[in-house]
């Protein structure tokens, strides 16, 4: 008998996939957790002055990952969407979903890493280069400090290491080792080394989908910079789903004078190109992740803002909206009891589609420099900087485009997906 393959087991294979390439990343993240916790009760000040966001995202994307199949195995009954079949869409969405909270784990290195750039600018796919580990000073540091600060180093990537040295080629003699930097002969001695049973620490550093102009690894950042268009994404839309709701209920809710003045300002905001608008916004007023949000969210309230102004004229002349007005409830709570859980529908359906022109949008901005890409790894700003090595380096641009066309892709079917959900009449 066929059986379609279900969201959930997608879920438990791509989680299972990750532990067992990152298993050793993972139980250095444990290990990580533990040798902070010894170190905040034996030196509070140092634990607090480690503590950043890239340590706890790693902490929690190691435990985490390690119960998401237990999750996805325990609830494939209980949460229905577990139990739907896979297409093209859920998987193109629950890869993001991996990508944004494991980025940590998933991505081999900084997204931001640059070292010996003669050696690892414009690499093509599937590219390696030789790593030669230097001996480190705190080696033989045993503190507690030295310890977390050691396994700190396994897990944490760092945008720059000086206990690298990244060649093309090497080649060992008795006591000295020979490695190659754009066919460049250097000679370094094993007591600058680190060794490993006499022999110097060696290995390869390999590049799934090549490097930039900078020699920054393009699957790293095609991952981290998953995270700034979800991110830049999901908080935009909330403004727009904010902003939208509260004035379409408060035009359509009392009418008249509010009414009107509402409906002409949001008729002003369509007729006005909303691109230029958001292009002179930003820079006049500068280009940070949050400047970005809250201009991409108050540009994208208007189609949402008729949606809930004319389903909330629709409902007030309901009985159970009038009845739900004259037992005294206020305008707020009419609001979030009676009018929301029935316009829900048709809001999620224009959120998801927003949301697709919202990621589209974050790439244009960061194309023209506008964007996130000047502070973060984003997918516009990766395209741009592509544009420019065209000829030579179609990789910098080949694989944040595809990126980029699967998200809206996946978003799209995703709405009408939702869409024929809730209109049974639209399959």
């Amino acid at each position: 008998m066929h059986r379609k393959i279900k969201i959930w087991h997608f879920v438990f294979t791509v989680s299972a996939v990750i532990i067992i390439l990152r298993f050793h990343l993972i139980i250095n993240s444990a290990a990580l957790l533990v040798s902070y916790i010894g170190l905040s009760f034996s030196n509070s000040i140092i634990a607090l002055r480690q503590f950043n966001f890239a340590l706890v995202d790693c902490l929690i994307s190691g435990l985490l990952i390690l119960f998401l199949p237990l999750i996805s195995i325990m609830f494939r009954e209980k949460i229905g969407i577990f139990s739907r079949s896979l297409n093209f869409s859920s998987a193109a969405v629950i890869l993001l979903f991996f990508f944004f909270l494991f980025a940590s784990l998933i991505a081999p290195h900084n997204p931001d890493f640059q070292k010996n750039i003669g050696v690892t600018k414009l690499l093509p796919p599937f590219s390696s280069v030789k790593v030669i580990n230097l001996r480190s000073e705190n080696i033989n540091d045993n503190s507690p400090a030295g310890k977390f600060i050691g396994i700190k180093k396994k897990v944490v990537k760092e945008s720059f290491s000086e206990e690298i040295i990244l060649a093309d080629s090497v080649r060992l003699t008795r006591n000295e080792l020979i490695f190659f930097q754009n066919q460049k002969r250097e000679i370094i001695g094993f007591e600058k080394l680190n060794l490993h049973n006499g022999k110097p620490a060696i290995h390869t550093r390999f590049f799934l989908l090549g490097t930039d102009e900078f020699g920054r690894d393009i699957f790293s950042r095609l991952v981290y910079g998953t995270r700034i268009s979800l991110f830049v994404g999901l908080c935009s839309v909330a403004v727009s789903f904010i902003l939208g709701l509260f004035l379409g209920f408060l035009a359509g809710y009392p009418g008249g004078f509010a009414d009107i003045l509402i409906s002409r300002i949001t008729d002003v905001f369509l007729m006005f190109p909303m691109l230029f608008l958001i292009i002179i916004v930003l820079a006049l007023f500068g280009n940070s992740i949050f400047a970005v949000i809250l201009v991409l969210g108050f540009s994208g309230w208007m189609s949402l803002f008729k949606i809930v102004r004319g389903e909330v004229i629709a409902l007030k002349s309901k009985d159970f909206f009038v009845s739900a007005r004259m037992i005294g409830l206020s305008g707020w709570k009419l609001l979030i009891k009676e009018a929301l859980p029935v316009i829900l529908a048709p809001v999620i359906v224009n959120l998801i589609f927003q949301y697709s022109n919202v990621i589209l949008a974050e790439a244009a901005l960061s194309f023209l420099g506008l964007g996130t890409g000047t502070e973060y790894s984003s997918w516009g700003a990766m395209i741009e900087s592509g544009q420019n090595y065209l000829t030579e380096a179609w990789w910098m641009i080949f694989f944040p485009g595809i990126a980029l066309f699967t998200t809206l892709f996946a978003a799209n079917n995703l709405g009408r997906e939702i869409n024929a959900y809730f209109n049974p009449r639209l399959k």
